[in-house]
């Protein structure tokens, strides 16, 4: 294999700041192209139309349908064209069939092509889950499309910004059902997942805390007794297999550690847990000047036999076609994307 991974990416929405920020991202960054082979997975036309509100028409759109066909050269965009929507019609940041649709099948094809071994790694741009589903592809997200479509049982999402790197026990699911799902088992299998992901980013001892489900970590029993049932026992299973996994931690302080540099990662037990301190640190907004400084941070699928990184932001529609989003999170998902398939390939050699 080349040295250079081939890296799928997928356009996202047509309708949402996908194809702005992936022209932004390929066109004014070059220096990517001396680390992967970039190929985006979406349509030409619309990748087209984006050049002209970033201001960047000097790109060239270079439509294939054979990843043998593309050139991956500095200021040349190589497009899997699958011809999904019509550019003309379309209507820019508006939920749509025709859309989500074409965002669902552009997935679909970037995880066929890495089944394949035709792409060494996938990233995702943003989908609309409202506009997927309203299309007939029932999936809450990501995740669950990567998982059903290469058969994984057993696969967590991955948040990670600078030094913070979140995993999770539950995703989308309700609060309620949540708290259900801590069980010892599925901890255990997460703080795993956790320190084989940080191992593959070259962290040769990772230190994976595990925050708490309760306030205070239950007190003891007082607010819950999730801690004393189901998460001590799996941290202590985890460091049975060497692993140095510690806690439960009160989730109220631990990410503070984490980005002190006490840890390498931290094992949240539902969604928004791991989701709110990344976000608070990676998207930063600028009252005076009214606009976002920075909207950075990845979203990685772990225990999947591919590679998948997805930028930590949604769709923005109502940025998409002003030509101002950020492309800083893609920036990211594509450095993990890059960094995670050499990884893979050399356990491969």
């Amino acid at each position: 294999m080349s040295l250079k991974p081939v890296i799928a990416i997928t356009m996202g929405d047509p309708a949402s700041i996908g194809p702005e920020i992936t022209i932004k991202a390929l066109g004014g960054h070059t220096h990517l192209y001396d680390e992967c082979k970039p190929l985006v997975i979406g349509d030409a036309e619309i990748m087209r139309r984006a050049r002209k509100m970033v201001g960047r028409e000097d790109i060239e759109i270079h439509a294939v349908t054979d990843v043998k066909d593309a050139l991956f050269t500095p200021g040349t965009i190589d497009v899997y064209d699958m011809k999904m929507v019509d550019a003309d019609t379309l209507k820019i940041g508006e939920v749509s069939v025709e859309a989500g649709n074409a965002a669902f099948q552009y997935v679909k094809k970037a995880i066929e092509m890495a089944m394949a071994g035709e792409a060494d790694g996938t990233v995702t741009n943003a989908l609309n889950k409202e506009a997927m589903n309203l299309a007939g592809h029932h999936f809450s997200g990501h995740t669950e499309i990567y998982a059903h479509y290469t058969g994984t049982k057993k696969y967590c999402m991955m948040l990670a910004h600078q030094n913070m790197r979140v995993t999770h026990v539950s995703t989308h699911v309700s609060l309620r059902e949540a708290c259900d799902r801590v069980k010892k088992d599925r901890v255990l299998d997460v703080i795993r997942m956790s320190h084989e992901a940080c191992k593959d980013l070259g962290i040769e001892h990772p230190r994976v805390a595990v925050a708490g489900l309760n306030p205070h970590c239950g007190e003891g029993g007082l607010f819950g007794d999730e801690e004393i049932m189901e998460i001590a026992p799996a941290i202590e299973a985890a460091r049975a297999e060497g692993i140095d996994a510690s806690g439960p931690f009160p989730p109220d302080s631990i990410f503070s550690k984490l980005r002190g540099g006490w840890y390498d990662i931290v094992v949240c037990m539902y969604h928004d847990q791991g989701h709110i301190p990344l976000k608070v640190v990676g998207f930063v907004y600028n009252q005076k000047e009214g606009k976002w400084d920075a909207v950075e941070g990845i979203n990685l699928t772990l225990g999947l036999p591919i590679v998948r990184v997805s930028v930590d932001h949604g769709t923005a529609f109502d940025q998409a076609g002003t030509g101002m989003a950020n492309e800083l999170s893609l920036m990211n998902a594509i450095d993990y994307g890059v960094r995670l398939s050499r990884s893979r390939m050399a356990k491969k050699a």
